[in-house]
This record gives structure tokens, sequence and C-alpha cells, in this order.
């Protein structure tokens, strides 16, 4: 995988929770927060974890190891998610700009959060956190159709149609 590869992995990535975010958005306080019994009690607390794990694997490409989780009680608001959301991305925006060819292939360490020692190469890793957010992006999906909403495809190929005017006609 070259480094544009992971670039437009992630540009994907950012697109796809766009899409889920700018549906939920549709959504008053109390439906983003009631409990709709998925791996995650809530709309709100799903996407919270999207952006949290996006975050942590952000600081375990840099070579940290962080223990901590978001509370789900700190986003009120898909407002301060977003915010919150949107630092994440410029970081790992800023951090795949400086790849050079073949970072994908190093190896990085971490302590996960059961301080257990795991060690993966980069574009393992980034490909992880993306199917991650799209597994996560899945759930939300059902938990918007259960209240009602027409959820948005966040395909990859949905996206290189929509956004990189990929689809060629011949």
């Amino acid at each position: 995988m070259t480094v544009a590869d992971l670039r437009d992995q992630l540009q994907y990535n950012r697109w796809a929770n766009h899409c889920i975010l700018d549906c939920a958005a549709q959504l008053d306080a109390e439906q983003l927060s009631r409990d709709l019994s998925g791996s995650f009690p809530s709309i709100r607390d799903t996407l919270v974890h999207i952006a949290w794990a996006e975050w942590l694997w952000l600081e375990r490409w840099q070579g940290g190891s962080p223990q901590e989780t978001w509370d789900p009680a700190e986003f009120p608001t898909l407002k301060l998610l977003r915010e919150r959301l949107a630092a994440v991305e410029e970081a790992q925006q800023r951090f795949v700009q400086g790849l050079e060819e073949g970072a994908g292939d190093e190896r990085i360490r971490y302590r996960n959060l059961q301080g257990e020692e795991w060690g993966y190469r980069l574009r393992e890793m980034i490909l992880h956190m993306v199917v991650h957010s799209a597994y996560h992006r899945g759930q939300a999906t059902t938990m918007l159709r259960q209240l009602g909403m027409v959820p948005p495809v966040t395909d990859y190929l949905v996206y290189r149609d929509a956004v990189a005017g990929y689809h060629e006609s011949e």
C-alpha cells in the first residue's frame, strides 16, 4: 500500500464519518442519546466511540499508548463532537502528509488499554482504524433506521464516484 493509498483511505473515512454525522444532525438531543441497545447504547455514544478510536489510533501511530477513553456525556451535542473530531482529522492529515514512501511498512509498538504490548505495520493499523470506523458507522446506520431516518450510503466506491470523480463510463 502506497502513501497515496493510505491518504486516500483516510480521506474516504473522513467523508463517510461526515455523511453519518450530517444525517445524525437531523435528530434532536433525545433521539441522539436514546438507548437503542446497540454495542454502544445510542447513536451519540457510537459516534463518540468512532471519534475516540480514531484519536487513539492516531496517538499510537505517533508512538503513544494513551490509556484514557472519552465519556459520551462530554458531548451533549453533535457540534461538540464534530469539533473534537475535526481536531483529530486535522492531526491525521498532518501525520499522513508527512509520510514518505515505504512508511506504511514501519512496525509500530504500543500498549493497549489492558497494558499489553502489541506491534503492527503502520499500513495495517490505518486499515484497521478505517475498517473499525466502518463497522461502527454500520451500527449507527441501523440505529438511524430505527429512528425512521434514511441514512446515507457510505460505500467506498460511492465515495470515489461522488467525491473523487472516479467513475469511468467506458
